[in-house]
């Protein structure tokens, strides 16, 4: 008769679990095995480049002209750079290296949304919507609420003081063990980012936009928030998550030492895409400057030839 002792057996049945939990150490090969379409976030990113193509096409069958580097960065950085953080191998990783959630804090709040906003993708649905969705839209753009949350004031402290909020509060800890919040964490990152940027660098037509020397103004304000962010954890005495990370027991990871690098990849990744944003913001006002410039030169012929058409025949 066998005899089956109850302590092996649990062990027995924990062990894959354990196993499936805790990735493989991390490597470049990782992020291609490791890669899972398996989420919603996947199913909407592809929804979202379906529906963008679509519109795309429509201009093209109409007739109209849609600039090739608007869907290139709608289609590239910005929706392909939220698939590189969420849908290949380092989705296995964001809850088991805080280095790796910062990579993907970074491109979902702050490098994805510059690039969907320079893909204009309000116009472009302005351009191809019927009358009374594209009415229901324009009312969307310009409701009051849009106008709040689009204030770049406004904008810049949901920016500023959600990352406080998420990672020196329980928050965070919460949303490592619970996956639907990590998800909704995600997303959060987006919508931040979106709101953030899209009034300072985007290309759609939005209510209330300040003028390009405000708009750099508080770009140059948004640097010295990344690098007080990144000193504090790479300072930090305590772990964040608590006890979540050395509880995973990852003999190819040092938690204390993968926070510095986290800290380390939040200030001088932040600098970088500020100072980068920075300047695309400055190349945006010379060439609305130079286009005003031409348009006066314009009105200016435009007096003059009237001038010249009044004046009687000598």
């Amino acid at each position: 008769m066998l005899h089956a002792d109850p302590i092996s057996a649990a062990a027995a049945l924990a062990a894959p679990v354990a196993t499936a939990a805790t990735p493989p150490p991390f490597t470049v090969t990782s992020v291609f095995t490791e890669t899972k379409l398996d989420s919603w976030l996947a199913v909407g990113l592809v929804l979202a480049a379906g529906v963008y193509l679509y519109g795309v096409h429509r201009l093209r069958v109409r007739g109209d002209r849609w600039p090739i580097a608007r869907t290139v960065f709608f289609l590239g950085p910005g929706l392909g750079g939220i698939a590189a953080v969420t849908v290949s191998g380092l989705h296995a990783y964001d809850t088991a290296l805080l280095s790796v959630h910062m990579v993907q804090h970074m491109v979902l709040s702050m490098i994805s949304p510059i690039f969907l906003a320079l893909g204009a993708p309000v116009t472009l649905a302005l351009r191809t919507l019927p009358l009374r969705p594209r009415k229901r839209l324009l009312a969307i753009v310009h409701s009051r609420i849009a106008r709040i949350y689009s204030f770049p004031l406004v904008a810049f402290a949901i920016f500023v003081v959600n990352p406080f909020a998420l990672y020196f509060t329980d928050l965070y800890r919460y949303t490592l063990e619970n996956v639907w919040a990590h998800e909704v964490v995600h997303a959060h990152f987006i919508m931040t980012g979106c709101v953030f940027f899209w009034p300072l660098l985007g290309l759609d037509p939005l209510p209330g936009r300040w003028p390009y020397p405000a708009r750099a103004l508080l770009m140059l304000l948004s640097v010295p928030f990344h690098t007080v962010l990144g000193l504090t954890i790479m300072q930090s005495s305590t772990l964040f998550g608590g006890d979540w990370y050395p509880s995973l027991g990852l003999t190819w990871s040092d938690p204390w030492e993968d926070q510095v690098l986290a800290g380390g990849i939040l200030w001088a990744g932040g600098e970088f895409v500020s100072v980068t944003m920075l300047a695309v913001l400055v190349v945006q006002w010379m060439r609305q400057a130079e286009r005003e410039a031409r348009r006066i030169d314009r009105d200016l012929d435009r007096q003059e030839a009237r001038q010249r058409a009044a004046e009687p025949a000598p």
